[in-house]
């Protein structure tokens, strides 16, 4: 299994607390009774859960001009027409993917082109789902234009358990459509600001898989 990066400071500390807790058992606990068995249990349980979480699975890029591929795993909460202030100042309609703590949390670029617009934002931690999460969190803004002139602007949002976003590019920079973008820990969610005239392919409550989901279409 391949495991992600950003991923190997967590799993270290995961690894040496159940040394930790294992070798404390050993010494003080020298029956095999029921504590025995619940510090292999916890044991078992942090580390599939820690190394699910950053693992990199293969995935296979759906590519195209006028595609708009979903930017992460997830779950669609949210699909409505809002006003968008930080770049466009103009209505855009807003897809929300919300990833859960069992999701590849890996993001992706939705579609090719060039960096036009990031900035940082220093917030709050409301849940991901919270209405308020994509005005109020901690949260990236980046814009990308394709060559066709059509751009997406996306943010990544952390949520109540994700306390560092990263992303790995910079204004200027060339990117593919579904190149990794960058990384948040833990819940968390990644909004879409689409053209309003988009042929939209996903619904409420779907699941999507970053690259290969199609999200939405510009209309040429």
């Amino acid at each position: 299994m391949k495991l992600h990066k950003e991923g190997y400071p967590s799993i270290a500390i995961v690894f040496t607390f159940v040394i930790i807790i294992n070798i404390i058992d050993q010494y003080f606990n020298h029956s095999y009774n029921f504590v025995h068995y619940l510090v292999w249990l916890v044991s078992a349980f942090l580390i599939v859960a820690i190394l699910q979480f950053f693992r990199v699975p293969k995935r296979k890029v759906t590519k195209g001009e006028n595609l708009v591929v979903a930017p992460a795993d997830g779950k669609v909460v949210v699909i409505e027409e809002v006003m968008e202030d930080e770049y466009f100042h103009e209505k855009r309609l807003q897809i929300s993917i919300f990833m859960s703590p069992t999701n590849v949390h890996i993001n992706r670029y939705p579609i090719g082109g060039k960096i036009k617009y990031f900035k940082y934002h220093p917030g709050l931690y409301l849940v991901a789902w919270h209405p308020k999460s994509s005005t109020e969190n901690e949260r990236t803004t980046v814009v990308v234009e394709n060559e066709n002139g059509k751009s997406v602007l996306f943010r990544q949002i952390a949520g109540a358990m994700a306390r560092r976003i990263v992303f790995y590019g910079k204004e200027g920079d060339k990117v593919e459509q579904g190149q990794e973008c960058g990384f948040i820990k833990f819940g968390s969610r990644v909004d879409l600001l689409l053209p309003l005239d988009v042929d939209v392919k996903v619904v409420l409550g779907q699941k999507v898989r970053g690259p290969e989901t199609i999200i939405a279409e510009f209309k040429t």
